[in-house]
């Protein structure tokens, strides 16, 4: 393949990537590697429209849903490597302890403890970010209650913890989800 037919297929098939030197309401995209960049107007140069909150949200939902994949690929990938499993976060005695409150529950295996330790807190570090998540969409840098109670009442995996949490007013649900 000669160089002119190298150019023609690269122009067939765009490469396209975003570089951040453009004007204050404008992204500048580049084409192919070897083609200058060219500013075209940014999702932000619009004023507040419909249509703009739409994008924002479903940008944001796009990163939300990217933070929970790559949470869960670490999660699995740390579970794979891991070969020591009496080193936990969470105190095996206090597992142990909490599984014999249920009287049915009268031996319990060495390895039952340390599953329930990791599940434990894969359960703590999810809840945490989807709370944390709740946190950024409301645009604050402070994790509270009420971003918690969110995470539970928005994730149906969380269900078994509602009769744990507070429950608010119906109006005030509602602001929350």
């Amino acid at each position: 393949m000669n160089r002119s037919e190298q150019t023609e297929q690269q122009q067939q098939q765009p490469v396209i990537g975003v570089v951040d030197d453009a004007g204050p309401h404008q992204t500048a995209l580049t084409i192919a590697s070897d083609t200058p960049a060219v500013a075209v107007p940014s999702p932000t140069a619009f004023s507040s429209s419909p249509q703009q909150l739409a994008y924002q949200q479903a940008q944001q939902f796009h990163h939300h849903h990217q933070q929970l994949q790559t949470f869960w690929a670490n999660q699995m990938q740390e579970i794979e490597q891991m070969s020591d499993f009496r080193n936990q976060s969470l105190p095996l005695t206090l597992i142990k302890k909490i599984m014999k409150v249920d009287e049915d529950v009268r031996m319990i295996s060495a390895e039952a403890p340390v599953i329930f330790a990791k599940a434990c807190e894969i359960i703590i570090l999810e809840l945490t970010l989807r709370s944390w998540i709740h946190t950024e969409e409301n645009k604050r840098r402070a994790l509270q209650k009420n971003n918690i109670v969110a995470a539970i009442s928005r994730t149906e995996v969380f269900d078994f913890l509602v009769d744990i949490i507070p429950r608010p007013s119906r109006n005030h649900l509602k602001k929350l989800i």
